[in-house]
């Protein structure tokens, strides 16, 4: 359905100007192009197009409105035209003429006439040019289809041949350009193929841009936004709606193995639940599992210890392994100790995290066993995963400030919620259908004859692996369609950080299982976290597996292929699952806590659940089959053409009972296993079924190759065409892959035109925010339009939850997307592309994630190339993009279209150099769709065939598809490719060079150029002329839409085979027999086109290609009607004289290049004259060729055929520099920059008798960089009216400068400067105020106390500092950004933002509020540290090398590698560097002739220099270089124990310093602190390298990693990278200066080289420097306190900013520490740690420099703290009494300091406390080694009795005491403990009452203290221990004193262990209840007895008397009573 409007003319305009109009329906609004200059009238003869999936309402409105355009201002409105649409609606066309109405609705003179034209859902339907509705404005032919069968009226096109011929076959041809509704209303049949329009529609307020570069194809003005940009690779612009768009990479990337390391840094753990445990850390990723040491009896145990793993996997099967966590409880060797909890997540969610790394991150431990239990404990670590190529920002690691805010900082990705539950994920396994053959037939025959019974050859099970765990179905014997009704269980947290589920049908063996296929679920696919979002569920649906092909063979080649590995190669079978999740709650009793996988049973579904079974028709037709591989030329090729199993004639599977099954549900129709018997060997000669059903042809006839050239061959197919079609029975499930074609089609829309604005941006064309503007326009349109057609058929059978789920969600998200769209469009301005263009990438991104369908339906189709019965080669088609719908949108994108595909080899062998070449190129056209919707099949193939059917037996006439296409129109072109020239090619030769020639197919033809020898960069400048190519189909068609050209270049080799270097694809600009040669499209201009191998970009092709159509003459007409035969009227142009009409060609103009044409004038660029001047300054590190070293090199500079050589070296080993400096040559070059041939670089040695030998090449590609642009006049004295005054403070303080060292350079540095400050101030007030506890120590530090280090520190906090504002300012803007998107969408709902989701503000605010948290925290224990800074002088500490930051020192003296040898086939520049064999030095520069005198008239121009004026000489010059290497961070582990023993090399030239005897023992982390001195000698010596290397005891040492400078760039450069500029000039201290020149000698010969005029010192600290005056201090103290005046800080403060000063001003290098990674030669591109450094530098002809100042590492300082514990009070009672069973404990008090737990002291036991006091008054004495500035405590023990010496750790300074029942005969009960962080922990309470657990829990806001500040401190503090449900309880309260004392004042007054002299402490007053029971048994006994059952005894007592009365009584009463009765 859709709706046409034609507007036509609009008349009578007042004026004259330029007119555009925009006609909008359904909101939808389409604009012409701009006619310029019109006066009454405006011819706009347009069309637009409004596709409808709902029928046109008849009060639905169309609005024309005419504007007068305008470039510069808003278009200013004409008039309106509205019309409602009941006419159309009813009848379907109308024409009107009508008067528009002006902004007060008053008619006005103007008139408009259209033509509208509506058509419906009658099946006549057209088909969507590719991206027509959203692309109208830019449609780049304008030719819009209209649909051919409904504007004819009645015309059929059934017999294929177009209407529009006339009767004799000799079409009727019309000037291009009348309208169609011209030739509509004469009543003629035409084609509207034949129309053509030149105009172009064009938006508003666009400006009519650089034509020339816009011209695509010819075609005139373009849209500037909706243009194609075509300069990469013109094919991807496509004109056409009948090709589609061929894949240029071919290489499948994944499956091929990369490196990866792995390294994970256990910092700590801390709540671990347990009692007094001694956890061991377990790290375990897939197979290999790593162990942190123990530590013992601890729950916060501290380990800081560092883990790498190297893998070399496929990406696939690196992120789909798991990482675990777990932390064990007492493991030994014996035994392997109880896990304590884990935490899983994959290898993919850490790559994803922005820098592949989690750092400082607290993973929280769940116990696997009982998930009721809640969490384990936390353990703080960092994980990072580096690809090849990834660099890892290291966070610096000084002080680990941020303080454990556990919460704020899990590890978790961004977007999860803290608070993780559990979860469980049931995967039902239904049935599978259409499995493979797993076993040889020869053991079914064995069974047959005995058993009689045929068996299936498969015994399938399923197995569901995810987040580690596995679980398996049943195995149902021998069955291809197995059904098993079971569910794996797995429970795991939720979310999961496991991002796939792997789900895989095997093969049950008794030797071995093999899959048969996998499938992966991508959770993130399958559920939604949003607000309205959706927890995982999918299905139940099919899924598709594929694989190997499906033969059997007992060792498959392309097994992986089956483990998921890589691209499946053929269908394998199809399974039916259904995944859900229930979140459980933990609380309820009956819940299973174990999370063991479960596998039940569950009941059938029936069979509708999955859809309604439709029958499924897909037609194909191969048009051309050329670039046959030669290998496989000679025997018949046939290609067979599959869908699932349908089709497949070698290896389906036999199974009659499907297809009995099938004829129930399909009502007839036949199944593939009974065709194969029916079609023998695919006979054309088909078989009618009792419903006069067709049976499927599925593969083409066996034919034979004719050779093409040498490598290739083709199918002679010439006008008759096989095809094949099948039919086949799927769930219908349409509307999954409808949808995924609209977003998909958007996604390529918005793909295709990013693509061009990031051209726009690199070429510096004009206005890429204009093209920007456009793609989001396209974007929003494309959008809303989903929101209407995605909505339809809501109700249809099989729809599944994620179904729905999913369309709600993708409905918002479109939504959104279109909103944020229209919203970014409105922001975007010149000057923020780019970002703008960062947040579009976004969006293509979120697309291509939406546009996946995680659900299956139909499978994909495969096309094989057979020879012999063998599968050769195959493509894979998805069968969505093949998939017909009667809405353009839904259609697959090559569904009905001409593609072109290549075959390539399957699995393994497609990698490397084989998967490189075409194993064959097919012209293919498919269709697939419903059997019903099949009259449509034929309607995109090329017009012009009659159908050849099968001859039918049975009398029924049912419409057959055709088994062959027979053209019998046939056209005759001529094309010629003007193959101008290539560039930046691979080396495919040794020498580092290749002699590439071109070979360029079209069709079944090809030619080669000429071979260029030693070039990467070949000029061919050839035409290649292809005559009398023939091309079928209507020529009208073959206009627009000419078949592809490719282009292979290669490398010409002596000996073998050429090698192939790269490929690329073209479309020709067509030029039919009536069209004029002539602009604007002809003559065509040369594009640059991405050569591609495999899928590494190899370089550009600059080209053009036409195709010129061949009028036929009389003698061809005669013999013509002679040859008349049957009915093929053969096709006649009627042309005079032959080719005479062609434009002409000239002849080879070059008499030497032989027959060779040149490309002709017109085509070739236009050429002006440049002169290149060369500065050769020398050659470094040249390699040896041919084992001979390199003496005598020279340098060859040749640029588009000129050239010049430099001076010879004499003796490279004295002297690599040139004697002379610069030499020029003049050369013709192209005026358009981007033309711009390469420069190449080669060096050549010299050899005896005249011999040269190539030793290395370097090919500049673009010349830009080096093109001299003149000084701008104006801009060169911009200041000459006045000086200005560069605002500094007059007596800045030390602070404030350097926070000016930190502001960037151009901003006005005070105005920052004051408010840094204020801000300070008011900082430490508040802080002040927070401390109210704090003892305020003293602000003023020590100047002699600070060091070097307190420098290093405090610079470090600096950039810390820095980092975090940058990240916070980051954070902010993106919320300012979507609270305005927020804004502005204000109408929007709440939750429209799924695009950064609801979740994104979530996130952000989080990130703010944690960084509040952070803030607030340093705020808090910052202080100690604080007061100290402003004092400290400060350097710069470069997170990153300081070449990084100062563009490699390349200002004016530039290094080109030099290469040889052959280019890897690897992905590109990692291989490289082993093919670099040395550098040349030196520079370029480029300018057009004549160049303007005023630049050689300057004072003191050498015009030798030419334009290098002003450099140095270069002759050798001796230097002295001073190396400091402070330390080493993240070191890769060297030796077994996952440590490594580094010290330091440095080398330059010949020597070289080792300082292994300090090496530093088992230190991942070591802190050098060490300067070396060297001489050298530039330029002979200048290539410093710094290696670590890993000390053995053993054997030699290996190298852990490198870093290489390049001194002499260093010291050559402008940026004066000699010796850093301190921040600070003083003369003595820890800052002193440190160059041998004082600032002002500095500024004085900065000045001198300059030409500027100063420095001139003036009064009151000013100093001018050419125009700009600076002020400063002027006094500075010496050592003795006296002031002195001087000039040197304000020298200082200009060479601090001496980026300010104009012409010469450039930023100069400050004092500093550099970070530089190490690296190592066999892991390119990986690092293996980083090295902090820097280097300075003295020539040695100046004074020399001081002493190197000391930066050795400081030595930790002797500390001894005294522990008092006097008493305890409230501790918990555990043991019963031995007699009375009365609750009482044995209390003893441990202490020990974190790290030195084997020096634990007890005190004694307190026997028998019943209320829990207890008195000891004992002292615990522990010395210890404390490092002030890094606060941590220093040991140095070794690991274990083997170990050769001792290992150095850092601990934090943590005091643990704990509190303990001794038994006797058990082991002792653990009662409570507390940890004290020395630095800062909460004070003591006064007495025992007021202590209580919150001071340990609520320790954030309570006032902390150091004992490092206190000395001495007393109090109560609480025990804790945890209970059973987890929960911190208070345990008991000790007392206790601290005292630490420095090692001086501990031997000065020595105190006692325990209560011993000396100064011993007095004994406790302890109750007797703690005499011991057994050495006075008697006194306890009467003190525990008698004291607390003395009545109760008493009572006892009684008892027995009055019972010893009544047994008395019972006794003698019988006696008594007879003495009584006898009377005795």
């Amino acid at each position: 359905m859709a709706l046409l409007v034609h507007l036509k003319t609009i008349r009578d305009l007042r004026g004259k100007g330029d007119r555009i109009a925009k006609v909008t329906f359904r909101g939808l609004s389409l604009y012409t192009h701009v006619l310029e200059n019109c006066e009454d009238e405006a011819r706009f003869d347009e069309t637009f197009r409004w596709p409808t999936a709902s029928r046109v309402d008849e009060n639905e409105m169309l609005e024309v409105q005419v504007f007068n355009y305008s470039k510069v201002f808003t278009n200013r409105v004409i008039g309106t035209f509205k019309m409602v649409l009941q006419k159309v609606a009813e009848e379907g066309q109308l024409e009107v003429t009508d008067t528009l109405i002006d902004d007060n609705n008053t008619a006005i003179r103007t008139s408009v006439t259209i033509y509208i034209k509506y058509t419906t859902m009658d099946g006549t339907v057209g088909v969507w040019s590719d991206g027509e509705f959203l692309d109208i404005p830019g449609d780049p032919e304008g030719t819009f289809q209209f649909e051919t069968d409904s504007l004819l009226s009645g015309h059929s096109q059934g017999s294929g041949v177009s209407p529009g011929r006339s009767i004799h076959g000799i079409p009727t041809f019309r000037k291009a350009g009348k309208g169609v509704f011209s030739a509509m209303k004469l009543g003629k049949t035409k084609s509207s193929k034949d129309d053509h329009k030149k105009d172009e529609p064009a938006i508003l307020d666009m400006e009519d841009l650089n034509r020339k570069a816009m011209r695509l194809g010819g075609v005139g003005v373009l849209d500037p936004d909706c243009i194609s940009l075509a300069s990469v690779t013109a094919v991807t612009t496509n004109v056409s709606n009948k090709r589609s768009k061929p894949e240029i990479k071919m290489e499948p990337s994944s499956g091929r193995p990369v490196d990866y390391q792995i390294s994970i840094t256990v910092v700590e753990a801390r709540q671990l639940v347990g009692l007094n445990m001694d956890p061991v850390v377990c790290v375990e990723i897939g197979d290999d599992k790593k162990y942190t040491s123990m530590k013992e009896s601890t729950n916060c145990p501290y380990y800081n210890e560092y883990f790498v793993f190297d893998f070399h996997v496929p990406p696939d099967v690196m992120f789909d392994k798991i990482l675990k966590l777990s932390v064990i409880h007492s493991k030994n060797l014996l035994r392997s100790g109880t896990l304590v909890g884990t935490f899983k997540l994959d290898v993919g969610t850490v790559y994803s995290q922005p820098e592949h790394q989690f750092y400082r991150k607290w993973a929280t431990l769940s116990d696997p066993d009982d998930i009721t239990a809640g969490c384990k404990g936390y353990i703080k670590c960092d994980i990072a995963v580096v690809g090849k190529g990834d660099n890892i920002k290291s966070s610096h690691k000084a002080n680990e400030t941020d303080e454990d805010d556990i919460e704020g900082n899990l590890l978790l990705p961004e977007g999860v919620p803290l608070e993780r539950q559990w979860a469980r994920f049931y995967v039902k396994i239904y049935r599978a259908e259409g499995l493979p053959k797993m076993n040889t037939s020869i053991m079914a025959n064995v069974k047959k004859a005995f058993i009689g019974e045929n068996r299936d050859l498969v015994d399938p099970y399923v197995q569901v692996v995810f987040a580690g765990q596995r679980g398996k179905t049943s195995v149902q014997k021998s069955s291809y369609e197995p059904i098993w009704n079971e569910q794996v269980v797995f429970t795991e947290m939720f979310p999961p950080l496991c991002k796939r589920m792997k789900v895989q049908i095997r093969d049950s063996d008794k030797v071995n299982d093999v899959a048969i296929g996998t499938h992966f679920i991508d959770l993130r696919k399958i559920a939604n976290d949003g607000d309205k979002g959706f927890l995982p569920t999918m299905g139940p649906a099919w899924v598709n597996m594929y694989g190997s092909t499906r033969q059997y063979t007992l060792m498959d080649e392309h097994q992986d292929l089956n483990e998921g590995l890589g691209e499946g190669v053929s269908f394998r079978a199809r399974l039916l699952i259904s995944v859900a999740v229930e979140i459980l709650d933990t609380t309820s009793t009956e819940i299973v806590s174990s999370t063991e996988v479960q596998v039940e049973p569950v009941s059938n579904i029936s069979e509708s659940v999955t859809g309604k079974i439709e029958e499924f028709f897909l037609f194909g037709s191969f048009l051309e089959a050329t670039m046959i591989d030669r290998k496989i030329g000679d025997k018949p090729i046939s290609f067979e053409v599959t869908i699932g199993n349908y089709g497949n004639q070698i290896d389906g599977v036999s199974k009659p009972s499907a297809a009995k099954k099938k004829k129930k549900e399909g009502g007839g129709g036949e199944s593939d296993e009974e065709e194969s018997e029916l079609i023998h060997q695919n006979s054309s000669e088909d078989e009618a079924d009792d419903d006069g059903d067709l049976v499927s042809v599925s593969s083409s006839p066996p034919m034979k190759p004719v050779i093409t050239d040498r490598n290739y061959f083709h199918l002679p197919y010439f006008e008759k065409k096989p095809c094949i079609y099948i039919k086949s029975w799927w769930q219908d499930q349409r509307r999954r892959l409808y949808n995924s074609n609209i977003m998909d089609k958007i996604a390529d829309k918005l793909e295709e035109g990013l693509n061009d604005v990031q051209e726009i941006i690199k070429t510096e064309t004009a206005y890429p925010e204009r093209r920007l503007r456009g793609v989001l326009e396209e974007l929003s349109t494309g959008c809303n339009r989903f929101v209407t057609l995605a909505n339809k058929d809501q109700n249809q059978a099989g729809r599944t939850k994620l179904d729905k789920e999913r369309l709600k969600s993708c409905m918002r998200e479109m939504e959104s997307m279109g909103q944020q769209a229209k919203l970014i469009r409105s922001q975007v301005k010149r000057n923020t592309v780019r970002d703008k263009l960062k947040m579009v990438q976004n969006f293509l991104h979120r697309l291509r994630f939406l546009a996946d369908e995680p659900q299956h339906s139909i499978p994909d189709v495969f096309v094989w190339m057979m020879s012999n019965n063998k599968r050769i080669a195959y493509a894979r088609i998805p069968s969505k993009d093949i998939l017909y719908s009667i809405v353009d949108e839904e259609t697959g994108k090559d569904c009905g279209k001409v593609k072109a595909v290549f075959l390539r080899l399957p699995g393994k062998k497609g990698f490397g150099p084989a998967g490189w070449t075409v194993q064959a190129k097919m012209e293919m056209y498919l269709w697939l769709g419903l059997n019903k919707q099949r009259k449509d099949f034929l309607s995109g193939l090329p017009n012009g065939f009659e159908e050849n059917k099968a001859p039918r037996t049975g009398s029924c006439l049912q419409s057959l598809p055709p088994i062959s296409l027979v053209y019998n129109m046939k056209q005759v072109f001529q094309l010629r490719a003007h193959m101008y020239q290539a560039r930046s090619l691979f080396a495919a030769d040794s020498s580092g060079l290749s002699d590439p020639f071109a070979r360029v197919f079209f069709s079944t033809h090809s030619q080669v150029t000429e071979v260029l020898s030693e070039t990467l960069c070949p000029t061919w400048d050839q035409l290649l002329v292809f005559d009398d190519v023939e091309l079928f189909g209507e020529a009208g068609e073959l206009r627009d839409d000419p078949p592809i050209i490719v282009v292979e270049v290669y490398d010409q080799d002596t000996v073998g085979k050429a090698e192939f270097i790269g490929r690329t694809f073209a479309k020709p600009i067509t030029k039919m027999c009536d069209e004029h040669y002539g602009p604007p499209r002809f003559p065509p201009q040369l594009e640059y086109y991405q050569i591609y191998r495999g899928n590494s970009t190899a370089g550009d092709l600059l080209a053009a290609f036409e195709l010129l159509q061949i009028p036929y003459d009389d003698e061809e007409i005669r013999r013509a009607l002679i040859a008349v035969h049957d009915f093929a009227v053969p096709q006649i142009k009627i042309g005079q004289g032959g080719r005479a009409e062609l434009p002409a060609i000239n002849g080879p103009t070059d008499s030497d290049r032989g027959p060779i044409l040149p490309v002709p004038m017109g085509i070739r660029p236009v050429l002006s004259r440049y002169r290149i001047e060369v500065l050769f300054w020398g050659l470094r590190d040249l390699k040896r060729v041919n084992l001979a070293q390199v003496d005598r090199p020279r340098v060859d500079i040749e640029c588009a055929g000129r050239g010049v050589q430099s001076a010879l070296i004499v003796n490279f080993k004295k002297n690599p520099n040139f004697s002379t400096l610069v030499k020029w040559f003049e050369v013709d070059l192209p005026e358009n920059e981007l033309l711009h041939p390469p420069l190449n670089i080669r060096v050549v040695d010299c050899r005896a008798f005249g011999r040269y030998t190539l030793v290395g090449s370097h090919a500049v590609t673009s010349l830009r960089r080096f093109i001299y642009s003149p000084p701008d006049k104006t801009q060169n004295n911009w200041a000459s009216t006045g000086d200005v005054i560069v605002n500094m403070d007059a007596n800045p303080s030390v602070r404030k400068m350097d926070t000016v060292v930190k502001l960037d350079a151009s901003s006005d540095a005070v105005i920052k400067v004051d408010v840094n400050e204020e801000e300070k101030e008011e900082k430490k007030k508040k802080k002040k105020k927070k401390k109210k506890g704090e003892v305020e120590e003293d602000d003023e530090t020590d100047e002699r106390m600070l060091d070097w280090w307190s420098k290093y520190f405090a610079s470090i906090e600096t950039l810390m500092e820095i980092l975090r504002a940058q990240e916070a300012a980051l954070a902010e803007a993106e919320e300012r950004e979507e609270q305005e998107i927020a804004a502005e969408g204000a109408d929007i709902k709440p939750d429209d933002h799924p695009v950064k989701g609801s979740k994104g503000k979530e996130k952000s605010r989080d990130k703010s509020r944690n960084k509040d948290k952070k803030k607030s925290h340093h705020a808090g224990e910052g202080t100690e540290k604080r007061p100290s800074k402003p004092k400290v002088n400060e350097l710069l500490v470069y997170n990153k090398e300081l070449e990084a930051e100062y563009d490699n020192f390349e200002d004016w003296l530039h290094t080109f590698n030099l290469y040889r040898g052959k280019a890897g086939d690897d992905d590109e520049a990692a291989l490289d560097d082993d093919r670099i064999v040395g550098r040349f030095k030196g520079s370029m520069c480029m300018y057009k002739l004549p160049l303007s005198e005023e630049i050689t008239r300057e004072v003191g121009f050498d015009p030798n220099m030419g334009m290098f004026q002003s450099i140095p000489h270069n002759d050798p010059i001796n230097v002295l270089v001073r190396v400091f290497v402070v330390r080493a961070t993240d070191l890769h582990p060297a030796d077994v124990n996952g440590k490594a023993d580094p010290y330091v090399v440095i080398k330059l030239g010949k020597s070289e310093l080792k300082d292994k005897e300090n090496y530093i023992s088992k230190q991942l982390n070591p802190v050098f602190g060490k300067a070396f001195d060297m001489e050298a000698t530039f330029p002979m010596e200048s290539m410093l390298t710094v290696s670590v290397y890993d000390w053995d005891l053993v054997g030699t040492d290996d190298l852990i990693g490198e870093t290489k400078i390049d001194l002499e760039n260093r010291y050559y450069s402008k940026h004066r990278a000699t010796c850093g500029i301190a921040n600070n000039y003083s003369v003595h201290g820890y800052n002193m200066w440190r160059d041998p020149m004082k600032p002002s000698q500095i500024l004085a010969k900065l000045c001198k080289e300059g030409k500027l005029d100063g420095p001139h010192y003036g009064p009151g600290g000013r100093v001018k420097v050419a125009n700009r005056i600076f002020m400063g201090a002027t006094e500075i103290e010496d050592e003795t306190g006296l002031k002195k005046q001087t000039d040197e800080h304000l020298a200082l403060t200009v060479l601090k900013h001496w980026e300010e000063i104009p012409r010469v001003g450039c930023k100069l290098i400050p004092e500093h520490v550099e970070t530089r990674p190490l690296l190592h030669p066999e892991k390119p591109g990986i690092e293996q740690g980083r090295i902090e450094m820097w280097v300075d530098m003295f020539p040695m002809d100046m004074p020399a420099p001081g002493p190197a100042i000391d930066i050795s590492p400081r030595k930790p300082k002797n500390f001894e703290l005294r522990v008092i514990i006097w008493n305890t009070d409230d501790v918990v009672l555990e043991d019963d009494a031995f007699m009375t069973g009365e609750k009482m404990s044995d209390i003893y008090v441990k202490g020990w300091l974190k790290g030195q737990q084997e020096d634990k002291q007890d005190t004694d036991v307190h026997y028998h406390s019943l209320t829990g006091e207890g008195n000891f008054n004992w002292r615990f004495v522990f010395p210890f080694d404390y490092l002030m500035a890094e606060e941590k405590i220093v040991i140095s023990k070794k690991e274990s009795m083997f170990s050769w010496d001792e290992t150095e750790y850092k601990i934090p300074a943590r005091l643990t005491l704990q509190v303990w029942d001794a038994d006797h005969f058990s082991a002792d009960d653990f009662l409570g403990a507390i940890e004290l962080d020395l630095n800062r922990f909460p004070r003591g309470a006064k007495t025992a009452k007021q202590c209580s657990i919150g001071m340990v829990q609520n320790e954030a806001e309570l006032p902390c203290i150091s004992i490092f500040k206190q000395k001495r401190v007393k109090g109560w503090w609480p025990f804790m221990a945890r209970d059973e449900n987890d929960e911190m309880e208070l345990t008991g309260k000790v007392e206790a004193e601290l005292h630490l004392m420095s090692a001086e004042e501990a031997e000065k007054s020595p105190v006692g262990l325990g209560r011993n002299e000396p100064d011993p402490l007095e004994k406790p007053n302890r109750p007797d209840t703690s005499l011991m029971w057994f050495v006075n048994p008697l006194k306890s006994i009467r003190y525990f007895i008698w004291h607390n059952y003395r009545w109760l005894i008493l009572k006892a007592l009684g008892l027995l008397l009055l019972l010893l009365l009544l047994g008395l009584f019972l006794y003698s009463f019988p006696g008594y009573l007879v003495k009584k009765m006898l009377g005795a």
